[in-house]
């Protein structure tokens, strides 16, 4: 099919941008892809490419924006039950880890998931699933952590790989065990960092490869935070985890700053991830490795706290600087890439240009994917998003709508307006 009289084609040709170099769109003004086989084949005006491919099936893009499907890369998606009580707590002042010190938070939702069948995780995720997609997200990250115990951590994976074969939205599985500390080991915080390294983690591995053989190894995530995991831990179970050939992730300086996201560089982690109180120093370790910086604009907007990530300071050193929703039901209940792009707007001081790409290809890169989507490029992935406005500055500009018309996803064409339904 020949999607073609894009107003502005957004190509973001070129791969992840880093530092000061954030923002290239690679626009073509009345452009037009072609795709094959769930793969773009071609890329240019709709001259050209109407004049090579004259007898190819088309969709008139009607003069709206084309752009590459948004990349969540950092999202909680699947858990049980709600906390809109504590959301009041919140509100009144209680800080969040207070809430979490007294059993609420994350180990709130950890008692409602561990209780919770196969098929209520599946038919609570399913419907956060196709919001996102139905406000152009084409591919998501989504972490366990809500079981912090073996047995659920695996339901949740295993009912992940069963949604993600279910949608066309792609997802990518982190494991998470390491999300807080346990009810079990409240006194011992360091026997429970034992039992992820020595128990979990060779067992997660040997069931991935019986329940998912072939895919990649899953990211090994950590919250390295106050009342979480300390430094130490983190390293300790990061260390073991690379060992077994996971790939690395990591939440951090949150609330206080631990030193994570050096950690996170050291190891060559896919990405450090919240990076509200990040020091200078860490910042310039960022800048001078290949360690995505995952901002979460959606959670400190959800906590009604004032710090966001410092975006200008990474950008000055170099760092390659991502967004994404952190759907999660306690800080950011949100499936939207588009309002994460209105707050990074607005409260990181990025441009809409910097905005889409932090979306996009740095998304894509921050879970190891921008060799196969983020981009609209020849031989990619045909995931892309037809607007319902010509011009993209729209993104970001407004917030609270969806500007998305039709997700192509694969190379298949879906209407938001009905869901999951193929409409060409």
């Amino acid at each position: 099919m020949l999607i073609h009289s894009a107003s502005q084609l957004l190509t973001l040709a070129g791969g992840p941008q880093r530092g000061t170099a954030l923002g290239a769109l690679g626009i073509i003004e009345n452009g037009a892809v072609l795709m094959r086989d769930e793969k773009i084949l071609a890329i240019g005006t709709t001259d050209e490419l109407k004049n090579a491919y004259p007898d190819e099936p088309t969709l008139d893009a009607n003069r709206c924006v084309v752009m590459p499907g948004f990349v969540d890369p950092h999202t909680h998606v699947i858990w049980a039950g709600d906390r809109a009580d504590e959301f009041e707590k919140k509100m009144a002042g209680t800080p969040y880890l207070d809430i979490l010190a007294a059993g609420g938070g994350i180990l709130s939702t950890v008692q409602a998931t561990r209780t919770a069948s196969m098929e209520a995780l599946i038919a609570q995720t399913r419907p956060r699933l196709l919001r996102m997609f139905r406000n152009g997200t084409t591919t998501a990250e989504a972490k366990t952590g809500y079981g912090l115990q073996i047995s659920t951590e695996l339901r949740l994976l295993k009912a992940l790989l069963t949604l993600d074969d279910e949608s066309p939205l792609d997802l990518v599985l982190t494991f998470l065990a390491a999300h807080a500390i346990p009810p079990e080991y409240k006194d011992n915080p360091q026997g429970y960092t034992d039992e992820i390294t020595s128990t979990m983690l060779p067992m997660l591995k040997e069931w991935w490869e019986t329940h998912a053989p072939g895919s990649p190894l899953p990211f090994v995530d950590v919250f390295c935070e106050t009342k979480a995991f300390t430094l130490e831990q983190s390293r300790q179970i990061l260390t073991r985890a690379g060992s077994l050939g996971f790939p690395l992730k990591i939440h951090a300086d949150e609330f206080d700053n631990l030193g994570g996201a050096a950690l996170a560089a050291e190891l060559n982690a896919a990405s450090a991830d919240h990076l509200v109180v990040t020091s200078d120093a860490d910042i310039q370790a960022l800048g001078k490795s290949d360690t995505v910086a995952v901002a979460l604009p959606c959670t400190p907007f959800g906590l009604a706290e004032c710090k966001y990530t410092p975006a200008k300071k990474l950008l000055e050193a170099d760092a390659m600087l991502a967004i994404a929703t952190d759907c999660n039901p306690g800080t950011s209940w949100n499936e939207s890439m588009q309002f994460a792009i209105a707050l990074a707007c607005r409260y990181m001081g990025l441009t809409p240009a910097q905005a889409i790409a932090a979306s996009t290809i740095n998304a894509a890169h921050a879970i190891r994917k921008s060799g196969e989507i983020g981009s609209l490029e020849a031989g990619k992935q045909a995931d892309m998003l037809i607007l319902s406005v010509s011009n993209y500055r729209q993104i970001g500009y407004r917030y609270g709508t969806n500007l998305v018309k039709q997700v192509i996803k694969r190379g298949q064409v879906y209407s938001v307006d009905v869901g999951y339904y193929r409409t060409a």
